[in-house]
């Protein structure tokens, strides 16, 4: 669980990110929950992007795949979200709080 230092910290790092996935019409297919998982394991941090045409909503798609991938729910604004999993490696994390 994300205190709120860490998470104002986590919100401000993604200001900068660029969206890494994204989520069509077709929603959060099994090969959008492996590329965040990929990623997540390499980054730690991952913005999405949901497009116009798809039928789910920031909150909800980042709650479900917070859970479904063991990370933590950073924000949402508008169409895009933001997540965050800790490496479980202690040599392959980039942010410390």
């Amino acid at each position: 669980m994300l205190k709120g230092k860490e998470r104002s910290a986590l919100k401000k790092l993604a200001q900068e990110l660029r969206p890494a996935a994204m989520i069509g019409r077709a929603g959060v297919t099994e090969t959008v929950v492996a590329s965040i998982d990929e990623y997540l394991a390499a980054n730690e941090l991952i913005k999405v992007q949901i497009q116009e045409g798809a039928d789910v909503t920031a909150e909800e798609t980042a709650n479900a795949l917070a859970e479904r991938l063991h990370a933590e729910f950073v924000q949402a604004i508008g169409r895009r979200f933001v997540l965050y999993r800790r490496a479980r490696d202690p040599k392959k994390r980039k942010i410390f709080f």
